[in-house]
């Protein structure tokens, strides 16, 4: 990446030029930042996931999420330990998640990457990750090649 600083002249505003080919979720958080200084936790907020559990509503960080999986028309979010509904769609928050982070693995599937303890190859061309919390989730075999390029596997 290269960072070009220059002198402004009299009169001249600052301005912020920013040219990528993807605009990546840290990008738009720096973006924010330098926009309304100091307002980084009134804002951090909005990056938590609001998740339910007997009808408690609860805020979660979405590094804290191994994975999402929609059963029976509901999406439910994997923590650790506990599993939380969500009213979001597998879909949307494919969107809103960092795509460095999660990676849909299935229809039914978003896994955190870093979530992954190790990967095994599988039945029929699938993969099997086994997550750092002990559970395994199975990668459907259309998107192992998405995966291995994801994580440089490929030759």
């Amino acid at each position: 990446m290269k960072v070009t600083i220059m002198d402004l002249l009299p009169g001249e505003e600052e301005e912020l030029i920013v040219k990528c080919a993807t605009l990546e979720s840290k990008v738009v958080e720096l973006i924010n930042e330098l926009k309304n200084p100091g307002m980084e936790e009134s804002t951090k907020l909005v990056h938590k996931l609001k998740v339910y559990q007997n009808g408690d509503i609860h805020l979660m960080e979405p590094s804290d999420v191994y994975y999402f999986e929609y059963v029976d028309q509901k999406v439910f979010v994997y923590g650790k330990t506990k599993v939380y509904e969500i009213k979001s769609r597998l879909y949307e928050l494919e969107e809103q998640l960092p795509k460095k982070d999660f990676i849909r693995v299935s229809k039914s599937c978003i896994l955190n990457l870093n979530k992954i303890g190790s990967l095994a190859p599988g039945l029929g061309g699938r993969f099997e990750a086994r997550l750092k919390n002990g559970e395994k989730v199975i990668i459907s075999r259309q998107y192992v090649t998405v995966l291995k390029e994801v994580l440089g596997l490929q030759r």
